[in-house]
Parts: C-alpha cells; sequence; structure tokens
C-alpha cells in the first residue's frame, strides 16, 4: 500500500445538493428552480408582447406556465429573466442566432408598415365567430363541439367557424401588406421555402392575435379530437397566408398540409393555419 495520504472528496447526502465538509461547518445548501414536468393548465401567464426579447413573446407565454409555483407571483422581470437563463442554456447557439436575426427582421417590419385594419390585431369573439361556434366554445363541453363538428376524413375536421366580415379585414390587411412589400422593396420571408407568394401573420403583428385565437378557440377543439398527440398543451403556432394562380405555387396545396402537426385551413380567399 501507498504512503500517501489522500483527503477524502466532500460527501453528498443522496444527490440533493446538500454538501456535508466539517463537522464544524454547517451544510451548505445549493437551491435550485426546476421546471414543471407538466404546464399548470390553470395559470393564466402574463404578456410579453411590448418586451424587446430574443425569443418570440409565445415562447415566453407557454414556458411561463412550466415556471415552478413560487415563481408565478414574482415579477414579470424576474421570470423573464429566469426564462431566458433557460433558453439560451439548452438552445443551440445557432437556433438562438436565428431566433435573433428573426426578431430583429420582425421588429423592422412592425416599426415601418401601417396597418390597415387596426382591429384585426385585437381577437373580438363576438364579431370574429359565428354564433354556433361561440356558443360550442362558451358551453366547454366535448358535446357542444362535437354537434358542430363533421370529420368526413379520420382526423379531417370541418365546421363553422368566422364571420364574413373577419375574412373580408384579414384579406384587406393582407393585400395591403403585400401592396406595402412591392412599394418599399421590402424583401419578405415566405411561409416556406417552396412557397414565393404568401406572408407570415405573425410577421406584421398578428401574433398577440393569433396567441389568443390558438389559446381560447383552438386549443379547446384538438384537446377533444386530438389528445393522442398533445392537443390539450398546443403552445405554439404558425399563421401565414398563401395564393395560388396559374404558373404559380399550384402544386404545394397538399403538402402544406400533410408537413404540418394541425392545421386550421380557413377557405375565405387564402389562409392556413398552423399549431
Amino acid at each position: 500500500m501507498s504512503g500517501d495520504r489522500r483527503e477524502s472528496p466532500p460527501v453528498t447526502a443522496g444527490g440533493n445538493g446538500v454538501v456535508l465538509q466539517d463537522k464544524k461547518t454547517a451544510p451548505v445548501m445549493v437551491p435550485s428552480q426546476r421546471l414543471r414536468l407538466h404546464p399548470n393548465k390553470d395559470h393564466m401567464p402574463e404578456s410579453y408582447e411590448d418586451l424587446q426579447l430574443d425569443f418570440s413573446p409565445s415562447v415566453f407565454r407557454s414556458l411561463e406556465k412550466y415556471l415552478p409555483p413560487n415563481m408565478l407571483s414574482d415579477s414579470r422581470e424576474e421570470k423573464v429573466k429566469f426564462m431566458r437563463d433557460i433558453l439560451l442554456k439548452y438552445l443551440p447557439h445557432g437556433e438562438r442566432t436565428r431566433a435573433q436575426k428573426h426578431g430583429e427582421y420582425r421588429q423592422k417590419i412592425i416599426s415601418h408598415y401601417k396597418p390597415l385594419k387596426r382591429e384585426l390585431y385585437s381577437m373580438h369573439p363576438v364579431t370574429f365567430f359565428v354564433p354556433s361556434f361561440m356558443k360550442a366554445i362558451n358551453d366547454n363541453t366535448e358535446e357542444s363541439l362535437r354537434s358542430i363538428i363533421s370529420e368526413p376524413s379520420p382526423g379531417v375536421l370541418t365546421f363553422e367557424m368566422l364571420q364574413p366580415r373577419f375574412c373580408e379585414l384579414l384579406v384587406a390587411e393582407v393585400e395591403n401588406f403585400e401592396a406595402w412589400v412591392n412599394d418599399t422593396k421590402f424583401r419578405v420571408m415566405r411561409p416556406n421555402t417552396m412557397n414565393k407568394y404568401g406572408a407570415v401573420l405573425d410577421d406584421f403583428g398578428l401574433e398577440t392575435m393569433l396567441d389568443k385565437l390558438m389559446d381560447g378557440f383552438i386549443r379547446p377543439i384538438s384537446k377533444v379530437f386530438f389528445r393522442e398527440v398533445g392537443g390539450a398543451t398546443l403552445d405554439s403556432h404558425h399563421g401565414f397566408v398563401v395564393e395560388y394562380g396559374k404558373d404559380w405555387d399550384v402544386d404545394l396545396g397538399a403538402c402544406l398540409i400533410r408537413c404540418i402537426p394541425l392545421s386550421t385551413n380557413i377557405c375565405e380567399g387564402f389562409l392556413l393555419l398552423s399549431f
């Protein structure tokens, strides 16, 4: 045996963060804040739309539901710092850079583009949705939702949802945005790499309205009809419009629908929302 005297490493108690050092020294507690394994569905997250953030406000709204219970009453600034640290720690550098550049891109559009239909940028359920849809959502039962929905093919749901007025507002806003793009020669990011004619609604200010559309009106449906694929936990969306015509992207419609996990297709002109 060697005559070298070695110091024993500190003894940890069950790996719970308590380090037992010398008998004369009190145990040192290393506090840790961990995200919840499952979201707090009853918690109403704060709004982050007015803050300049590295990531989309909807990411912070979704992540807030996973915060430790003792943090839910903290100030918004403290919650943002905690969540941002987590996102920066686990998100790959390339993805962080992409998210930052996309945020700058959106901010540039929003700071220069003047909306045509301001009422479209806030959620107005009574004027946006048809009465039968509103009643089913307000009753909030599986029976009420199934009463307005048909399923002509497994996983394909059809139902009346939007008032004509909403569709008119949306089409007018999209046309106004496209006119602004053409006038200013602004280079916009299209909905995907396969589509040359379309726009992402979130990019010119409609993200907040679409967040509320997803939270209050799409999730109740997906919770009932798509529970086996996490329908109750929808936390992000990609709302965009695509336009088709002769010699345009005529072969992309089916592919767009196939490639997304859950889509809401509004057939008034051209609209595809994916969640």
